[in-house]
């Protein structure tokens, strides 16, 4: 070793850190227990595909939060250093933990392997939501970090909460809150969870006011504080014990849910504020409640559908009438290869007992329709959307119409949430030749193929890769049997026979399947297995693929009616259809779902009727299958339909120079709301707020420093900023000590003292080497 390595070495401060902390281990095994059961917990629920092994590895990220906030805490840290040195960390491990869930059982699980994984994972889910312009990604890396990372912060927040501020409350708050949640959202019976939190909450609590207490015997020089620590202990462990007995025989005995109803609607306005977060989040799952009854702006589709037998609604329909209605919610037009969305939604309000419809491009016709009026009562189903027996026409209440595109196609009908029920009058088609209207198999096969613009323009998009090999196949196979009859009506009739037939089988949870890059329908065509929104999506772009328009449909299955009318919808009746579009009818219901499940009346033959016109073929120069044709568009521009190159990729530069003027523009904000200061102070407010600052940066006054002495302190670090110490210190003395209060111009002065001090005081951010000097030399002075 060199001379001047040496001197180095000895002028760098040495770390020491206690091989047992003063607090005890039985303390420390407490603490980092806490953020433990909640990675158990979050484990438990199983919220990425419902595979409990890809969160397994939260529990250690816990761990490595708490030991790094615990080594910061010991080792003298300052609370930035800790929590920077501690990022720093974890950039480092949690990617780690999250590739090795991510290559599971695969042979090369290197370090590199396990970087280069979960990197590609993120980028995936990035380059979907931003770059190619999908609703969903069904990229998961992504939130396994984000849940990684979550819980190190969780695990390093206790840590110094307790260890470096003494305040364990924080840290008991921040877990304790996270597992309520954890808890609220999904439908685990996780109880035993939230005891054992409990208890350990309850014994740190007890163990740190026991500590206390051995301080302050100690400080006072009153006597043995062994006897006083043991004592409290014992209590506090007795009254955790009595507690949660206590708290245990009550959920078991009780026989009322005195607070029921002060969480009416917390679960579905819960899901309502996530819709928001399906887009990065879609094949989250086991979530509380029925997810599939989320009626919202997007519909992801994952690998579960998730129901429950509870009643939904109730509905009273007119006695006598037996016809198995269909209640529509919502409707989607836009499909990116994992789940559908509207592309151009716009809203307006519609008075009570207005027509909901009127002026849109669904505007209702009369003609070959009844109407139908039901009353609507929630019962579990808390959201707003209204629910029709088809068509919508008008409601009792004030409503919201959400349409696709101004004055556009009906998406959505909003009336207010919660347990206000409701009467709605809807239209749904006579069948039979006995109105001149009336739908038959005949009349819509004869309906042709002359669809308006609008609605080729907004029902014919989908993604390019979305038909595949087995896709395209089962479509000619389907074709093939036709014959000729090759109406629309014939072909959506023959693909909900050939989706009933045995050849498909009906699946709520397809999690043991591995899609791997296919889409929802080639990986419908390929397995063969799905539930509902696979059927109804495979469905709806084949018709889309041979220019017959089409869209998907959400609401609830016909429920179970008695004799005086009541029908009774519960969550296991939420379900996904399809509706095609005839020239001259409108939109007619079709059900390809498998496993008996469909129940859409049969459509009679009727009496023969002549063809409107010819279905133009693939190949004719005016083919409404594509209607980049008619609208003059470039071929990925309509709605809904992704690319897989190109050369209008935001360029990395451009993304880093708009970060550069944000964060720019943000910081000379920021400096000036700061540099501005509080309008109105007084000598507490100005020397609490120079206490906090200082402290921030290492520079806290000692307990037993009196303010001359601690702003004399300070002022030897800055001596730039003595008089503006000087100023806070005598009015802090003068307030508080003398009780007097400051005149006008002194208030003035003190506000422009503490201003400048705002601005004074970063510098200390750049002088740690500093700080133990500082809290070596700030002891009193002679």
């Amino acid at each position: 070793m060199t001379a001047a390595t040496a001197s180095l070495r000895r002028s760098m401060p040495a770390i020491r850190v206690p091989l047992r902390p003063e607090e005890g281990w039985t303390t420390t095994l407490l603490l980092v227990a806490m953020p433990v059961v909640l990675a158990l917990a979050i484990d438990d629920a199983n919220w990425v595909l419902g595979e409990g092994r890809l969160t397994d590895f939260l529990p250690l990220a816990a761990i490595g939060g708490f030991a790094a906030g615990m080594y910061g805490a010991k080792a003298g840290w300052s609370r930035w250093s800790i929590h920077l040195v501690g990022a720093v960390f974890a950039a480092l491990i949690v990617p780690l933990l999250v590739g090795g869930a991510l290559l599971g059982s695969v042979a090369d699980t290197s370090f590199h392997a396990r970087y280069v994984a979960t990197a590609t994972a993120t980028l995936e889910a990035w380059l979907d939501l931003a770059v190619r312009g999908r609703t969903f990604t069904s990229q998961y890396g992504h939130f396994l970090l984000t849940l990684g990372l979550l819980l190190w912060a969780t695990g390093q927040f206790v840590a110094v909460a307790a260890f470096r501020h003494r305040r364990p409350l924080a840290g008991v708050g921040a877990v304790g809150i996270a597992l309520v949640v954890n808890l609220v959202v999904n439908p685990n019976d996780q109880l035993w969870f939230l005891v054992g939190f409990t208890v350990l909450a309850l014994l740190v609590l007890v163990r740190f006011h026991a500590l206390a207490e051995h301080g302050d015997w100690i400080r006072r020089r009153i006597g043995d504080p062994g006897p006083v620590e043991a004592m409290v202990v014992r209590g506090g462990a007795g009254f955790v014990t009595a507690a949660v007995v206590a708290a245990l025989l009550l959920t078991g005995s009780a026989s009322s849910a005195p607070l029921a109803g002060a969480w009416g609607g917390v679960d579905q306005w819960l899901i309502e504020a996530g819709r928001g977060l399906q887009r990065y989040f879609s094949f989250v799952q086991n979530v509380r409640g029925p997810v599939s009854v989320d009626f919202g702006p997007t519909a992801p589709i994952g690998r579960t559908w998730i129901t429950n037998g509870e009643v939904a609604v109730t509905i009273q329909l007119p006695a006598g009438d037996e016809t198995k209605y269909y209640w529509q919610a919502v409707t989607y037009d836009r499909f990116d290869g994992s789940g559908w969305s509207w592309s151009d939604e716009a809203s307006a309000d519609r008075a009570a007992d207005q027509g909901v419809l009127d002026g849109t491009l669904d505007a209702p016709v009369d003609d070959g329709r009844r109407v139908i009026t039901a009353a609507v009562s929630p019962g579990g189903y808390h959201g707003s959307r209204v629910l029709a027996p088809g068509t919508p026409v008008a409601v009792s209440q004030q409503t919201r119409l959400t349409t696709i595109g101004p004055d556009g196609f009906f998406a959505g009908l909003d009336t207010r949430p919660g347990d206000v029920g409701y009467e709605v009058q809807a239209l749904v088609p006579v069948l039979g030749d006995g109105d001149p209207k009336g739908l038959t198999q005949n009349r819509l096969r004869a309906a042709g193929t002359d669809y308006p613009a609008d609605v080729a323009a907004t029902y014919l998009s989908f993604p390019k890769t979305a038909v595949g090999p087995d896709a395209q196949a089962l479509l000619d196979r389907v074709k093939a049997g036709l014959g000729d009859h090759d109406s629309p009506y014939d072909l959506a009739k023959a693909l909900v026979d050939e989706f009933h037939s045995s050849r498909f089988t009906y699946s709520a949870d397809i999690s043991n399947i591995d899609c791997g890059a296919l889409g929802v329908v080639e990986c419908f065509a390929h397995y063969r297995t799905g539930y509902c929104q696979y059927y109804a999506t495979t469905m709806a772009i084949l018709l889309r693929s041979e220019g017959i328009p089409s869209r998907i449909v959400q609401g609830f299955l016909p429920g179970e009616r008695d004799s005086a009318g009541v029908e009774t919808l519960r969550n296991s009746n939420s379900h996904a259809w399809v509706q095609v579009y005839f020239p001259g009818y409108g939109w007619v219901d079709f059900d390809p779902t498998g496993g008996n499940l469909a129940q859409i009346p049969q459509i009679p033959l009727g009496s023969p009727v002549p063809s409107a016109s010819p279905k133009p073929s693939a190949s004719s120069g005016g083919d409404i299958r594509d209607p980049r044709r008619s609208l003059s568009l470039p071929p990925d521009a309509l709605p809904g339909t992704t690319t897989g190159g190109g050369t209008d990729t935001p360029s990395p530069a451009a993304f880093a120079v708009v970060a550069i003027l944000l964060v720019t523009a943000f910081g000379i904000l920021a400096a000036v709301a700061y540099r501005r200061g509080p309008r109105q102070v007084t000598g507490d407010t100005a020397y609490g707020a120079l206490v906090r600052l200082a402290g921030r940066f290492g520079f806290g006054p000692r307990p037993t420093q009196t303010v001359y002495e601690y702003a004399s302190s300070l002022g030897d670090v800055l001596p730039f900023a003595r008089p503006e110490l000087q100023t806070v210190a005598n009015a802090k003395v003068e307030v508080a000590y003398a009780r007097a209060e400051l005149a006008p111009e002194r208030v003035r002065a003190l506000r422009d003292a503490v201003g400048r001090l705002r601005l004074a005081l970063l510098r200390l951010a750049f002088r740690r080497s500093e700080r133990k000097a500082f809290r070596r030399s700030s002891g009193p002075r002679s």
